[in-house]
């Protein structure tokens, strides 16, 4: 959990209809049950003293990135975008991809992982299981190696499916947990979680144009600095 001004939130984007900015890792990107401080309220902070505005800002979470995940993300300034993006996510027209640097070296150098997921709202865990597992829901993703170092692999992902925490879990169950994962990796004492929100698509609420954002993970630190030159050629900014 980190504690952050709204003011020192990168604002990546911003029209009548969208909010898209960069989340800090350790950030949740919306309210909890642990009241911590989070990207959705900070942001209608921000519109509220931006536009003067009376009371209350509207601002609609499209989609999640779990707290110890940075990059990039967006909200909805009105509720007609707010639905047309929910209708767009749900028909997988909105496309994610992130930058991931992993313990060990995936058997195959580019895969599609289909795996069924369960989890414990009580531990808030995910876990693989079989896929007649009652109240199990199917997760997906495609992964490309993009370079190797040591024991180390850094990973582009393509999310197909939303399911919480999935990367973090799929990847695990291949034997390459993420860097840093406390929750599903061998870290200990690693502060941030080496997955970053690299790339979000969608199709704009109103005009339709193709929106596309790209942001670089923080190549200034381990392990994203043993990287750093091919997520600039990857990421061609």
């Amino acid at each position: 959990m980190i504690n952050i001004d709204y003011k020192k939130i990168i604002n990546l984007y911003e029209d009548n209809h969208l909010l898209v900015v960069v989340k800090p890792q350790g950030l949740a990107c919306c309210p909890d049950i642990s009241n911590s401080p989070n990207l959705l309220d900070l942001m209608k902070k921000y519109l509220i003293e931006k536009y003067n505005k009376p009371g209350d800002a509207y601002l609609g979470l499209v989609h999640r990135l779990d707290q110890p995940t940075g990059g990039v993300m967006m909200y909805a300034k009105s509720s007609k975008a707010a639905a047309r993006l929910a209708k767009n996510l749900k028909e997988r027209e909105i496309e994610k991809k992130y930058f991931a640097v992993c313990e060990g070296i995936p058997k195959r150098n580019k895969a599609t992982l289909k795996n069924a997921l369960s989890k414990d709202t009580n531990k808030n865990e995910v876990y693989c299981v079989p896929i007649a597992t009652e109240g199990a829901k199917m997760a997906e993703l495609e992964y490309k190696v993009i370079a190797t170092k040591d024991d180390l692999s850094l990973l582009e992902i393509h999310l197909i499916t939303g399911r919480s925490h999935q990367a973090r879990v799929q990847l695990a169950n291949i034997g390459c947990p993420i860097w840093g994962d406390q929750k599903y990796g061998k870290a200990i004492g690693h502060d941030d979680l080496a997955l970053w929100a690299t790339e979000l698509s969608f199709p704009h609420p109103i005009s339709k144009d193709l929106m596309r954002f790209k942001v670089f993970p923080p190549t200034e630190v381990f392990p994203w600095s043993e990287f750093s030159t091919q997520i600039n050629i990857n990421l061609g900014i």
